[in-house]
């Protein structure tokens, strides 16, 4: 196995800091600037390491979205109110995909970030990009919170630059359609999505392997860590060795954890940090992205566990305290903000959430190896 070189590098924005889709919406929380500002306050982000993600050019998202498409969300962000036209033939303005001050800016700087961080790592190396993971995207409609698909961007950046072996793993809550269609039949990507069952989009059953392209786990309500940790290193590691992918790209989206409003999955962030670990040493170019996550606690706290895992940090067993401000000045509007536990706001690692491994788990895992 080929282990990932040292020094990895951050990609972020200052763009998500005071960006929201709106005081309803689920991304009305801040997500990547708090990971951010918890890694710098840990001191776990010298500037030599951070890059800034530029804003992808109409060529560069052209390369997978649909011309017509862009045009009608850069003018969204332009006019900031769209047609019943334009609503129904791209999505914008409808179902969860809400017109906002930079509906434009902000996916197109997600984009740019993550076809950055496939560039920094194409010779070998580790780049954390906590802005990217829109992986419900499509080549001509905003779906499922997400504008435009980064992640597929990013792997047609590594396809582009010469790779025909890549893996794209995905533990978001919710099943990566986005991204399994667009390499339907590509036997270049291999995606691997773990997601709970019968969540939205409805889709990533475990016999749909997308021509051979894909596998799916799709986990009950209720997964632990130990069931979770059953999947990976029965099921899923073992695929990806089988394939010594030359880079694996990481969807690490953060809405499997057990406090998280939009899922039923109870992960803590344990599970994350351990499919970080092993990802490093199964390829040579490693990239992690964010993704789901909607309480700012979690999301925050678990994004920054990964960076410190990417870079073989020790976890304190207390944050300091400018790590443990940025927490507390966190407000949260659903019931969790109400009454928020005390390790929130000063420890990064959750206690473990061990479990039986139930029959559905291991019939899940017998089925992949067939």
């Amino acid at each position: 196995m080929n282990v990932v070189a040292c020094s990895p590098l951050y990609v972020g924005s200052e763009i998500y800091r005071n960006s929201s889709y709106g005081p309803k919406h689920p991304l009305a929380v801040p997500r990547v600037s708090v990971c951010t500002d918890l890694c710098r306050a840990l001191g776990w982000l010298p500037e030599p390491v951070y890059r800034d993600a530029p804003m992808a050019t109409e060529a560069e998202l052209a390369r997978f979205h649909d011309l017509a498409y862009l045009a009608a969300l850069r003018r969204a962000e332009q006019d900031q109110v769209v047609t019943d036209a334009v609503r129904a033939r791209f999505g914008i303005g409808a179902e969860g995909n809400p017109v906002y001050r930079e509906v434009w800016r902000r996916p197109a700087i997600s984009a740019g970030g993550v076809m950055l961080a496939a560039r920094l790592a194409a010779e070998g190396g580790i780049v954390h990009c906590p802005g990217g993971g829109t992986h419900h995207g499509r080549a001509d409609r905003a779906s499922g919170f997400c504008f435009l698909n980064d992640p597929v961007l990013g792997l047609l950046t590594w396809l582009d630059l010469g790779l025909d072996s890549i893996v794209y793993l995905d533990i978001d809550a919710h099943h990566g359609d986005g991204v399994q269609d667009a390499f339907h039949d590509d036997p270049r990507v291999f995606t691997i999505s773990l997601h709970e069952a019968g969540r939205w989009p409805y889709t990533g059953a475990a016999h749909d392997r997308a021509g051979g392209a894909a596998r799916n786990f799709p986990l009950p309500r209720g997964c632990n860590d130990s069931e979770f940790a059953a999947v990976m290193q029965q099921a899923v590691l073992p695929l990806i060795a089988a394939r010594r992918p030359q880079a694996i790209m990481l969807q690490a989206g953060a809405d499997g954890l057990e406090e998280d409003p939009l899922a039923k999955l109870s992960l803590s962030n344990n599970a994350h940090r351990d499919v970080v670990r092993a990802a490093m040493v199964l390829t040579p170019r490693l990239v992690v992205l964010g993704g789901g996550g909607y309480n700012p606690w979690t999301v925050g706290r678990c994004w920054a566990l990964i960076w410190g895992t990417l870079n073989g940090r020790p976890v304190p067993h207390r944050l300091p305290p400018a790590a443990e401000a940025r927490l507390r000045a966190l407000r949260y509007d659903r019931a969790a903000g109400r009454n928020p536990p005390e390790h929130w706001m000063t420890t990064l690692l959750d206690p473990p959430r061990p479990g039986p491994v139930r029959p559905e788990i291991r019939q899940l895992i017998e089925e992949s190896l067939t």
